[in-house]
């Protein structure tokens, strides 16, 4: 994880603290914001880890839930202090959404990041060349450069040497697809290989020949975390979704993730189909 303490790490370490605390003294959210004298939207917001949260409320809300311990207490105060501020994709909320904002809180503080992508490389692996060429096409300039550069500053918070473990489905169609041409294309598999090679992270190849599948038209990344249950973020034709609460929905989307590992190629044979696709577009 990044050595400075982003403040939405904190909001989620606030988050899950005091949700744990109002659940152990048997109170749901009305219960705790009526006790409180808070409207419910004010409480949903502090438990969804969207807001920062004030010492003074903080307080109020640990006398209410019975947290006494002064080390748990002084814990929860440092963390409410560090709350306040901007994330460090701030200054690029004029080209991104709410909801993948959202994610980028979810995602800055995961232990694990497994994912697929059905024609595209992920995001997370992406070199430049490749990011380049693909936001520049019909996107103005400064746009472009925004959404390169936000995607750079994110692939180096989750490839640093502390960084999160990564495992991704690398699907045939993606590896052949001829992104910026075939000099981008030769040295994007070569980024991949290092990645592999350097432990930074787990990457197999999804082959045309495992057929249909749960996700051919969307793709999806599940984080997973130690201390909280796997976030789901699916990105389709009906647009995009970051989901914690439906249970039932991140299952799916775990059991698709295992289906195709079931299906890809072991590592030391995606390996190969990287060094032929090397040589196959060193010929292009």
């Amino acid at each position: 994880m990044p050595t400075a303490v982003d403040p939405s790490l904190n909001r989620r370490k606030l988050r899950l603290a005091l949700k744990s605390a109002r659940d152990r003294r048997g109170l749901t959210q009305r219960d705790a914001a009526d006790a409180l004298e808070w409207s419910l939207s004010k409480l949903i917001r502090i438990e969804a880890g969207t807001v920062s949260l004030s010492v003074t409320d903080l307080r109020a809300m640990l006398i209410e839930y019975g947290v006494e311990d002064p080390a748990v207490v002084a814990d929860l105060e440092e963390a409410a202090r560090g709350s306040k501020g901007q994330s460090w994709w701030s200054s690029y909320n004029d080209v991104i959404s709410q909801p993948f904002s959202q994610y980028l809180g979810y995602e800055s503080a995961a232990n694990d990041i497994r994912g697929y992508h059905p024609s595209l490389i992920p995001g997370q692996l992406q070199t430049s060349d490749y990011i380049s060429a693909l936001f520049e096409i019909g996107e103005p300039g400064t746009r472009a450069r925004q959404l390169i550069d936000l995607r750079l500053a994110r692939q180096d918070r989750i490839l640093q040497e502390d960084g999160p473990r990564v495992e991704m489905i690398l699907d045939e169609a993606a590896l052949r697809r001829q992104i910026g041409g075939p000099a981008t294309m030769r040295r994007q598999l070569a980024f991949l290989k290092n990645l592999v090679a350097e432990e930074r992270a787990t990457l197999r190849a999804l082959p045309f020949a495992a057929g249909a599948h749960d996700s051919l038209d969307s793709s999806f990344f599940l984080l997973g975390f130690r201390d909280d249950e796997d976030v789901l973020y699916v990105s389709g034709p009906g647009g995009t979704l970051t989901n914690r609460d439906d249970r039932a929905l991140v299952a799916r989307y775990q059991e698709c993730f295992e289906d195709l590992q079931n299906r890809a190629l072991s590592q030391e044979d995606t390996m190969t189909l990287f060094d032929d696709l090397i040589e196959n577009f060193h010929r292009s």
